[in-house]
C-alpha cells in the first residue's frame, strides 16, 4: 500500500498548513511521529475491496488521521503523558494550552475536509463518530481510579473510544464506493470489532510490552488509574491480599509495586484471557468480510485481523 499511503500523506502535509507558526509546528510535530495508520489503510482497503479507486478516498483517510491525531493531542493534556511513539508527547514540549489548542485546529480542518467531498453521508458518519469519541473520553474520565468497575462498562468505553473511529474509517470505505447498506453495515462491524481487539491488546502491552517497542513507559495504564481488563481480571482471580494490591493501585494510581501487579497479571492468565478476548473479536471481524468480493483488499484485512492480536507492539 505504499503508493496509496504517499497520496495520503501528500494530502496531510498540503492540509496542515496555517499561518500561525506554533499550529504548524505542532501538528506536523505529531503527525510527522508516524504510526502504525491503521484507520486510514482501512479507508483505502475498503474503498479498494468494493472497486472504488476515485481520489477522494485519500482525501477521507486524511480526515481521519487528523481526527485521530486530534484525539491524541487532547488525550496526552487528560492522562498527563510524557511518551508517545518513542518520542516526547506534544504537551510535554509545548504545554497544555498550546496542545488542547492545536488538536481543535485539527478537528475543524478535518471538518473543512468533509464539506469539501461534498457527500452528506460521509459528513453524517464523522460527526456521529467525532461526538461518541468524546462521550467515550468523558466515560473514561468518570471511570478513572475505580476498582470495581464492570467488565462491560470498560469494554463500552472502548467501542466509544477507540472502536468507534475505527468503525467510522470502514464504513467510510463502502460510503464513496456507493455499497449498499448491509454491505456498508458489515464493514462498519468489522471496523467496530477490529478496533476493540487493537485496544485489549494496547491494554494488555501495559503490562507485558516492551517500553522501546510500545513507545511509551509500561504502567501507564496503571499510572493514570485505569482499570483494564488484564487488571479487572487480575483482581478477580488472584487471592484476597493479590486483589486488595492491585485495587490500591487502581484507586491510588501508584506503580511503586508495579513488578509486583505484573507478576500477579501473569500468573493469574490475564495476558492469556485479554489476547483470547481480543481473539474473539478479531474472529467477529473477519466474519463481517464474507460479505465481500475476493480480492487483495480482503486478503490484506484477513492479515489485518490476525496481526492486530498477535502484535508485541
Amino acid at each position: 500500500m505504499a503508493a496509496e499511503m504517499q497520496a495520503v500523506d501528500d494530502v496531510i502535509r498540503r492540509r496542515l498548513t496555517s499561518e500561525v507558526a506554533l499550529v504548524d509546528q505542532i501538528a506536523n510535530y505529531i503527525v510527522g511521529a508516524g504510526g502504525k495508520r491503521i484507520r486510514p489503510r482501512l479507508v483505502l482497503l475498503f474503498s479498494r475491496a468494493l472497486s472504488f479507486a476515485g481520489d477522494s478516498r485519500f482525501e477521507l483517510a486524511a480526515i481521519i488521521e487528523f481526527i485521530h491525531t486530534a484525539t491524541l493531542l487532547h488525550d496526552d493534556v487528560v492522562d498527563e503523558s510524557a511518551l508517545r511513539r518513542g518520542r516526547a508527547t506534544a504537551n510535554a514540549l509545548f504545554g497544555n494550552a498550546a496542545s488542547v489548542l492545536v488538536g481543535d485546529f485539527l478537528y475543524s480542518r478535518a471538518f473543512q475536509l468533509m464539506v469539501e467531498v461534498g457527500r452528506m453521508r460521509v459528513l453524517d458518519v464523522l460527526a456521529d463518530a467525532t461526538n461518541v469519541i468524546a462521550e467515550g473520553e468523558v466515560l473514561q474520565l468518570m471511570n478513572m481510579h475505580d476498582a470495581d468497575l464492570a467488565v462491560e462498562d470498560y469494554l463500552r468505553v472502548i467501542r466509544y473510544k477507540t472502536a468507534k473511529l475505527f468503525e467510522a474509517s470502514a464504513r467510510l470505505g463502502a460510503v464513496i464506493a456507493d455499497a449498499p447498506r448491509e454491505i456498508e453495515d458489515a464493514c462498519a462491524n468489522f471496523g467496530r470489532s477490529l478496533g476493540t481487539a487493537f485496544q485489549l491488546i494496547d491494554d494488555l502491552l501495559d503490562y507485558e510490552g516492551d517500553p522501546a517497542a510500545l513507545g511509551k513507559n509500561v504502567g501507564d495504564d496503571l499510572r493514570e488509574g485505569k482499570p483494564t481488563l488484564p487488571l479487572l481480571f487480575a483482581m478477580s482471580h488472584g487471592t484476597l491480599e493479590e486483589s486488595a494490591l492491585i485495587r490500591h493501585a487502581i484507586e491510588q494510581g501508584e506503580v511503586e509495586r508495579l513488578g509486583e501487579i505484573v507478576q500477579i497479571v501473569r500468573r493469574t492468565g490475564a495476558i492469556d484471557a485479554t489476547r483470547e478476548a481480543a481473539r474473539r473479536e478479531a474472529d467477529h471481524a473477519r466474519e463481517q468480510l464474507a460479505a465481500l468480493p475476493d480480492s487483495d483488499a480482503k486478503m490484506l484485512l484477513l492479515e489485518l485481523c490476525l496481526k492486530s492480536v498477535e502484535r508485541s507492539s
